[in-house]
């Protein structure tokens, strides 16, 4: 490994892409995504058909709770042994993809992708790990995604890690060299995800970046972002996929368990491929995660709101105030005087607190005419919730531990990343 990187946490990495594919097809968006648009998955479906794709080494979370799960798993499994005994991938030996995504906005995102360390990632409010979670890590989610990943030959990854650098010396340096670069992808995403091109970094780039990322843990500039010069530096804030970090953590964990101290440095489990973006990347927008019940009264489910909050009141106002939708009716809940620093923090705790003592679930919605759609369905209630601002992420991390779980989005669904790369964990 280059030994620049070592003291980061993030490597280059052995990236695997497909040989000869069709990319449009084999590009398929984050699993987590349209989890309650069975019709999105349905038209992948379609459009995909035979063709090799990541749709064959992914589960959608949509099918996370079928009766056949474990069938699916088994045929993912089985996809990807295939797909590798059969030369459908290529490897680039440790390297770095850099990358523009054009978004269904039509900006374009400038992201670089590689594995960082998982002994130096950990999702454990207050952690001083180089890598942490911004969200709080629902422990019950982990299980079932270590089902999909334990037997994997391969990782395909839909994590993105972000960094605070407000001088864009780390990626944006890369985005006027991509001449020097050989190009690797170019294509445009289906089911309206925009358009996706990749570059291979010179050895010299990889230098250049490990560089540029060395300089954004020194004390000086710990303490000129967030006032905290003997703070544990925080190099990489996780943005999307935090529980699919969290498993291929615990994937690893677990395989040290079974191996000799010495032999844990040459583990493949102990990386994970990610995509590594600015913070202060212009096309990086913070979208609000909102919130719908299902299987409720959706009356009763405001009147134990206030029940929870006794101040609470109808209407927008001073404090927290959250949007709602059901069947014919929408409205506005204010907390005037709340008792955390975000709105999906009050609204967090009252859902967890009911759903204990009624039935119901949950579901985590991305973008705010789908919550009222699926609000607006008998017997659910949506709830839409003010956008957190992107400023604040990292000092907040650093001086507070992590938010509240499914805090903010980056982007729309369509937006998220898709699956591409690979990289071999067996």
């Amino acid at each position: 490994m280059n030994k620049k990187f070592k003291q980061l946490g993030f490597y280059p990495a052995d990236i695997l892409l497909p040989e000869n594919a069709d990319m449009s097809k084999w590009a398929v968006v984050a699993c987590d995504q349209f989890t309650s648009q069975p019709e999105y998955w349905e038209a992948v479906e379609k459009n995909v058909g035979d063709a090799p794709s990541t749709l064959r080494l992914i589960l959608p979370e949509a099918k996370l709770n079928d009766p056949d799960v474990e069938q699916h798993i088994a045929d993912i499994n089985g996809a990807m042994k295939r797909y590798v005994d059969s030369g459908v991938f290529k490897t680039l030996p440790a390297s770095l993809i850099y990358m523009e995504r054009t978004q269904s906005d039509g900006k374009v995102r400038h992201g670089l992708v590689g594995m960082i360390d998982l002994d130096q990632y950990d999702y454990t409010p207050g952690s001083g790990a180089l890598v942490r979670a911004t969200e709080g890590t629902v422990l019950s989610r982990i299980p079932p995604r270590v089902k999909v990943r334990q037997d994997a030959p391969v990782e395909l990854p839909h994590v993105m890690l972000l960094i605070d650098d407000p001088d864009g010396k780390v990626i944006e340096p890369l985005a006027g060299k991509s001449g020097s670069m050989e190009k690797l992808y170019d294509f445009e995403l289906q089911q309206g995800g925009g358009h996706l091109t990749g570059w291979l970094l010179t050895e010299a780039q990889m230098d250049a970046t490990a560089d540029a990322l060395e300089g954004l843990c020194a004390p000086a500039q710990m303490e000129k972002k967030y006032g905290m010069k003997d703070a544990a530096p925080l190099l990489f804030a996780v943005g999307d996929g935090n529980h699919s970090l969290a498993t291929a953590k615990t994937c690893y964990e677990n395989r040290k368990k079974v191996t000799p101290q010495e032999q844990w440095a040459s583990l493949p489990e102990r990386y994970a491929l990610v995509e590594v973006v600015n913070n202060h990347d212009d096309a990086l927008k913070f979208e609000p995660i909102h919130r719908v019940l299902f299987g409720v009264d959706p009356e009763k489910v405001l009147a134990a709101f206030k029940a929870f909050y006794p101040s609470a009141h109808e209407g927008e106002g001073t404090g927290h105030t959250i949007a709602y939708t059901y069947a014919g009716h929408k409205g506005f809940l204010t907390v005037p005087d709340p008792k955390v620093q975000l709105a999906v923090g009050t609204l967090q705790a009252f859902i967890d607190a009911y759903l204990k003592e009624n039935p119901g679930e949950v579901d985590y919605i991305h973008g705010d005419e789908v919550t009222d759609e699926l609000g607006a369905k008998p017997g659910n209630i949506g709830f839409k919730l003010p956008a957190m601002g992107k400023e604040q992420l990292f000092k907040t991390v650093m001086a507070d531990g992590v938010l509240p779980r499914k805090t903010f989005s980056m982007g729309h669904a369509q937006d998220k990343r898709y699956y591409v790369e690979a990289r071999a964990i067996k």
